[in-house]
């Protein structure tokens, strides 16, 4: 009953994002990929991958290497000043609305490469 409520909650999130969330155009910081361009920036590769689905999607399948920092997290601000800004951080989700408004909120933490996989996990 609780997966299955968690599973309806996170449908309606994602809609509602996806209806109301901010469009991310490219930017000098910002780059949609592909998700084969993604899997080839991050296939094998000891890269800053950052999931930010909840941690119940997290443990139902994720890209190889990849840390969870969940986007509805109280933690999300103090999780990704952890990381270096210098360095590319690829980010993704389940259908990519979250990674979209992710990258965003990176932009504006002052993180220089931001690479966001185009479509989320569903497409890779």
């Amino acid at each position: 009953m609780i997966v299955k409520t968690l599973t309806i909650k996170i449908i309606l999130m994602s809609f509602f994002a996806s209806l109301f969330g901010s469009k991310i155009s490219q930017s000098d910081t910002i780059k949609l990929l592909s998700p084969e361009e993604f899997k080839e920036q991050v296939e094998n590769k000891k890269v800053q991958l950052i999931d930010v689905r909840t941690p119940a999607e997290f443990k139902g399948g994720h890209i190889k290497g990849a840390k969870n920092i969940d986007f509805f997290s109280g933690k999300f601000n103090v999780e990704f000043n952890k990381l270096n800004k210098d360095k590319a951080v690829y980010v993704y989700c389940r259908s990519g609305s979250r990674s979209r408004q992710t990258a965003k909120k990176l932009e504006a933490m002052g993180f220089t490469e931001i690479y966001d996989l185009k479509g989320g996990i569903l497409r890779y």
